[in-house]
Order: structure tokens, then C-alpha cells, then sequence
């Protein structure tokens, strides 16, 4: 698992509308990462509603949202579409984004799932926060807030 200080993995992965997206595209901004298990699922849609609701204030403070999952484009395609998400969401078929992150599986119901993890990158591309086994209500602030906070001792 990447700790704090550590440099983000370079990636290209397509979102959901099919448009290539990479950690350069980041680049000089501060970016989550939050890593789901799968799409339409209670605790997937929390998050996702959740990041939406807030996307306004994310972007006031200059801070960029993605989400990643295994699942395909067209998967994230419809999850968004269906909850009228605004938040891009990445595709990670090949999982080279998950392993080289070092994220878990967890098994639910005789299945294996990613575990739900959020970094916080810097715009110098590297981890200042790790979330591991995150529950989604309420994440969304607990981020906003820290993310505040950590931007303050970065001035400083």
C-alpha cells in the first residue's frame, strides 16, 4: 500500500465517457483518488452522490475528485448517468492503477472486492493522506476539511 510522501503511480486510464485521463493531467493540482469496489452498488452510490453534492465546494479549493473501480466505461457510464453523477469516474479493467496502488480485496458474499481507499495527492504528485477501509457517509467532508488543513501547513 502507497504511504504518505510516496509519489502517486503515473496512469491513463479512460473515464466514463471514454476520454483518456492521467495522473499529468493533475499535474500542479491537488487531486483525490477514491477507489470503490463496484458500480451501483449501496456504498459505491453513497460515495458517489456524496462527491457530487459537494463537487462546488472541491472546486473552490482547487482540489479535483476521480473515482476508480475495475469495472468498464460503459459500467461507469450508466452508473452516472443513472445517479446523474458529476464526478469523473476512471476505468480500471487491467486493475494496473489498484495493484500498483497496493489496495486490498476483501471477500463479501463469496466474492472478492477491492477495498474502499482514498488518497490524497499533492500538486507535486505525491500521497499526503491514505484512507484505508473507508465508509462512505460523510468521507466526503472528512476530506474536504483535511485537505483545507493540509493546503494551510503547505503555505506556511
Amino acid at each position: 500500500m502507497l504511504k504518505e510522501n510516496d509519489k502517486f503511480p503515473e496512469f491513463k486510464l479512460q473515464n466514463q465517457d471514454g476520454k483518456e485521463v492521467s495522473l499529468k493531467d493533475f499535474s500542479g493540482k491537488w487531486l483525490v483518488v477514491y477507489f470503490y469496489p463496484k458500480d451501483d452498488t449501496p456504498g459505491c452510490t453513497i460515495q458517489g452522490k456524496s462527491f457530487t453534492a459537494t463537487k462546488e465546494e472541491f472546486q473552490k479549493e482547487g482540489i479535483h475528485v476521480v473515482g476508480v473501480s475495475q469495472d468498464d466505461v460503459e459500467s461507469h457510464k450508466n452508473f452516472c448517468n443513472k445517479f446523474s453523477f458529476a464526478v469523473e469516474l476512471l476505468a480500471d479493467t487491467e486493475t494496473s492503477l489498484l495493484k500498483a496502488c497496493g489496495i486490498g480485496q476483501s471477500e463479501y458474499k463469496g466474492n472478492m472486492y477491492w477495498d474502499r481507499t482514498t488518497f490524497v495527492v499533492d500538486p507535486e504528485g505525491k500521497v499526503k493522506k491514505v484512507y484505508e477501509k473507508v465508509q462512505p457517509d460523510g468521507h466526503e467532508q472528512t476530506l474536504l476539511n483535511e485537505i483545507k488543513q493540509l493546503k494551510q501547513v503547505a503555505v506556511r
